[in-house]
This record gives structure tokens, C-alpha cells and sequence, in this order.
């Protein structure tokens, strides 16, 4: 799979967004490098995003006038814009185009591969709080829909809460994606087509994460299933990429167009900013061409008060 190359005259932005003041930066612009899906590191691994661009990771200071700097990793195949950080430190998690999941040093150097199950694709989202599991969506092709996954981030970990392997979690009907864990690790928000009346109709839901309910339920406890799936919102639009702040406090997402298949590139999208206890009612509303791209991974500042996104516009 080659990566996303930008189009004739159009550029791939970065911008921060600041919640409390709605301040909006752009803190690079590149028209060589389609970039996509910033993380933001953390204080102890330099306060920096990162984001892929060329099927490589890059580092860039979330600061105006910032130039993006090319990250050395060995053993790496090409990358998409599935990449999560560890949140141990040092480490961020990357989906690559072999199909995997890998561990590869922030700073660089050699990157290790994290699953093994082949014949299988594995679209890494989410990582738990203690970074020892991943949540993915699972695919064998493109013609079936995508699969709540869970595998340990370590080979031989605690994967499924019982030693090592993938545990798939049935969340119903329909494609899913995105899956991520709730910074208390009690639940794992995605964005689902189960309740679509069209095909593509994608709403935001979420499900308590199977380990944590067992360990405070007892081994007894009901599996987590399809009745456990709770909609967040339900809205005529098509939502995706549901991303909750380090305090759990605010959340943002990306709204489609109604009618939209899948999370296209290059449509006029908005972001919507959420009080978690009121998903109803946005906070602010960020309009913007992209869509693939823009927001795909957690994106938000260690602080909660800000978070990074790309656009893609023609210049």
C-alpha cells in the first residue's frame, strides 16, 4: 500500500486547538508531505506530536513555525495512520502495511513486532492505561467488517485477561472502528455502524472493557457482549474517531456529511468538542477540509486543554 501523497496545490496543515479560549494555530504547513494523525507526546519524551507522512514517523513541537523532523527506525515497515503512544514512555505502538502491529522507540532506533496472527489485518487504536493491552479493529479483507480486538502489548501478556492471545469482543452487527479506552480503563469508546439505517451510517458508542469489569465483578461475571453497547449520540450525521482528554473531561470527534461511506479523504468535515457528560450538546464546532487524516489516533496535550488535527486544503 502506498502512502497518501497530497494533491496538486494542496497542503496538509497542522493546527492546535485550545478549548478553553478557542484559539486555533497552525504550527506547520507542507506541501511536500501529506502528513496525518498527530499524537501528542508527553513531557517526559519532549512534549512533541507525531504524526506519519511518506509511511514514516515524524516528530514536530506543537508550536508555531515548527519544522517536522524525520524519525530513524530499523525493522520497521511502512506505517499508516494507526499509531498509539505507550503510556509507560518511550515507546509508541504503530500499524504497518505488513498487516501488523509494532513497538518502536519514540527517539528511534530498532522497532520490534508486536502481533503474530497472519492472514490478518490489525488497525491499532487504543492502548489501556497500564499499556499492557491494545484494542484494534481486526480484518481478514476489506469485504468484512472490522472487529473489536484485544491482544497483549507484550508477547505472552495478558492479552484477553487470561494469559496471552486476541480475544475478540463482540460489539453486534455492522462495522466498527476506532477503539480506544477511557483514561480510567473502564470502558472502550468506538464509533459503529450496528444501528445504520444506510450503509456507512457510523455513530459513537462505547463498552466496558472485559478485564475490568471481570476484576470487579469476579471470574462469574456475564462476558461482555452486544447488550453491553452503549450509543453515545445519535445524530443524522456520519461520526467517527471518538477521542476522550487525559482527564476524561472533554472528548472531540469527526462528523461526516450524511450519506458518507466509511472516513474518506478530503470532504468537508467537521470536529466536534464534547462535554463527556453531555455528548449532545457541542462545545465547539471546528469546520475543516479532511476527513482521513485529520484525527484518526488520540491526539490530545498531557494538559486536557488542547489537542492537535490536520487539514488538507487546497491552497
Amino acid at each position: 500500500m502506498s502512502p497518501r501523497r497530497l494533491a496538486p496545490g494542496q497542503v496538509a496543515r497542522i493546527h492546535v486547538h485550545d478549548i478553553a479560549s478557542g484559539a486555533d494555530a497552525v504550527v506547520h504547513e507542507s506541501r511536500e508531505v501529506l502528513f496525518e494523525a498527530p499524537n501528542w507526546a508527553g513531557e517526559a519524551d519532549g512534549g512533541v506530536l507525531l504524526l506519519n507522512g511518506d509511511g514514516v514517523l515524524w516528530s514536530l513541537m506543537p508550536e508555531p513555525g515548527s519544522t517536522a523532523q524525520r524519525i530513524a527506525h530499523e525493522n520497521l515497515p511502512p506505517i499508516n495512520n494507526d499509531h498509539v503512544l505507550d503510556p509507560r514512555g518511550g515507546a509508541i505502538f504503530l500499524s504497518a502495511d505488513d498487516g501488523h502491529i509494532h513497538r518502536a522507540p519514540i527517539a528511534g532506533g530498532r522497532a520490534e513486532r508486536v502481533t503474530s496472527e497472519p492472514g490478518v489485518h490489525h488497525f491499532l487504536h487504543g492502548v489501556s492505561p497500564d499499556g499492557e493491552r491494545l484494542a484494534f479493529v481486526r480484518m481478514r479483507d476489506f469485504s468484512e467488517p472490522g472487529r473489536l480486538a484485544i491482544v497483549a502489548s507484550e508477547p505472552g501478556g495478558r492479552g484477553d485477561g487470561a494469559g496471552g492471545g486476541t480475544t475478540i469482543v463482540d460489539t453486534g452487527p455492522g462495522h466498527l472502528d476506532g477503539p480506544e479506552w477511557s483514561p480510567d480503563g473502564a470502558w472502550i469508546s468506538f464509533n459503529s455502524e450496528r444501528w445504520a439505517r444506510r450503509p456507512g451510517h457510523a455513530q459513537l458508542a462505547r463498552i466496558p472493557d472485559p478485564l475490568a469489569r471481570a476484576n470487579a465483578a469476579g471470574d462469574e461475571a456475564h462476558p461482555v457482549g452486544p447488550d453491553d453497547v452503549e450509543r453515545l449520540l445519535a445524530t443524522d450525521t456520519v461520526d467517527w474517531f471518538p477521542h476522550l482528554a487525559p482527564d476524561g473531561r472533554h472528548a472531540v470527534y469527526l462528523e461526516f456529511p450524511p450519506g458518507t461511506t466509511g472516513h474518506p479523504a478530503d470532504l468537508e468535515v467537521t470536529l466536534v468538542v464534547v462535554d463527556t457528560a453531555d455528548w449532545s450538546t457541542p462545545l465547539a464546532r471546528i469546520p475543516l477540509p479532511g476527513g482521513q487524516g485529520t484525527i484518526n489516533v488520540p491526539s490530545w496535550a498531557p494538559d486536557s486543554g488542547r489537542f492537535a488535527y490536520v487539514s488538507y486544503p487546497c491552497a
